[in-house]
Order: structure tokens, then sequence, then C-alpha cells
């Protein structure tokens, strides 16, 4: 059993495609997630942004059942501006913001997507008491892959992060 609380939203307005005159959608989809960890922010930003580490949370998701996580391990740049390819390949992206154990700020590719089409992940860690509260935020991705998206953030990122930290009950 996961000791790591987890509560999570997908917004989506109701409604069909909604535009103001100006442009302005009104119905786009962006995931809110909040996961409580008994790990030091420094443990779950190292965990995140050092590929050899984050590689363990790769071989214990979901996702390694579905793609080959192995022929093409985790790359991740630890410097602002520098890439990530995760997950076989899978994801890709940028590193855009990166502020030592405190926040993540990427920009975001599944493979499927189309070419240059990129969304904004972002994980915020605050100290909780003597663990840390991750606070994460997803806005960009095409209408109707939240529900998607969300669940794989549940099972191929804080689950198997939770067992690599040792958070695993």
């Amino acid at each position: 059993m996961l000791r790591a609380a987890m509560t999570c939203a997908v917004a989506r307005p109701s409604g069909a495609w909604a535009e103001t005159g100006n442009g302005l959608s009104h119905n786009a989809e962006a995931i809110h997630q909040e996961v409580s960890f008994s790990s030091s922010p420094m443990r779950i930003y190292d965990a995140v942004t050092r590929a050899e580490q984050f590689q363990k949370v790769v071989l214990l998701s979901v996702a390694r059942s579905s793609v080959d996580v192995t022929s093409k391990p985790a790359e991740i740049s630890g410097e602002p501006g520098g890439i990530f390819v995760i997950f076989g390949g899978y994801i890709s992206g940028r590193q855009i913001e990166l502020e030592r154990n405190q926040s993540i700020v990427q920009a975001w590719h599944e493979r499927e997507w189309a070419p240059g089409v990129y969304s904004i992940a972002r994980f915020e860690l605050r100290e909780a008491g003597t663990g840390t509260k991750l606070i994460f935020d997803h806005t960009g991705f095409q209408a109707g892959a939240g529900d998607h998206l969300a669940t794989g953030w549940k099972i191929n990122y804080w689950e198997p992060l939770a067992k690599v930290l040792g958070e695993w009950a």
C-alpha cells in the first residue's frame, strides 16, 4: 500500500469548444495533482532530475509493460534548456526551469503527438513537516487527453517514485 497521500483533478469546463471573438479558449483541460511523500524535497528532486535515479522509477512503472524502457535508458539534463528523454523515448522534452529542491518546469512531449506539440509540466516541492508535498500542474495538452495523462502521472510517476523512495508499505 502506498503511504503517500494523493489527490488529483482534471479540470474541464462544460460545453463544446468555446471561444470569444478574440480567440480565447474556455475549454482547455488541465491536471492538478498533490502528492505527499515522507522523503525530503532534495530526494524527490534528485529522483526526478537524475537519469540513473529516474530510470528506477521507469522500471517500476506500469508503462514498462507497453513501452520498451530498457533499450533506451532515461536521459535527463540537469541544466535549464537541456533535454530529457524518458520511458524508452516515449516521452521527451526540455527542462525550462530548474530550481534545486524546489521546482521543475518542463516542456513535455509524447511520441504520439504531432511534431512540435508540447505541454507544460510543473512540479513544485514544498517542505511538509519532515516530508514533502509535491504540487503538480500539467497544462497545454490536447483536448481529450486529460484522463489518460492524469492516470499516467499516478501509475508511472507517483506510485513508482514512492517505491523507489522506500515509501511503499
